[in-house]
């Protein structure tokens, strides 16, 4: 799946972020909901204009975003 067909970038629709095609349904909101163990089943319901291809194309999407940028951590020793 190429994630270019589910998401767009629009300066007049919610202020430029990121979101799925046709909605105005933030990658923002999916992954945050994915990372507080929300079910793809939930967020659908949630979310009823939503497919399960905009929920995975939404992570395809982040896993890009994460190859192009480096996040200085915090050292640990083990």
């Amino acid at each position: 799946m190429d994630w270019k067909e589910r998401i767009a970038v629009d300066p007049h629709i919610c202020h430029g972020k990121a979101c799925i095609k046709g909605t105005r349904i933030m990658v923002s909101v999916i992954l945050d909901n994915l990372a507080v163990g929300e079910s793809i089943e939930k967020i659908l319901q949630s979310y009823p204009t939503l497919r399960r291809e905009d929920v995975q194309a939404a992570l395809l999407y982040a896993s890009e975003l994460v190859r192009e940028r480096f996040v200085r951590l915090p050292e640990t020793t083990i």
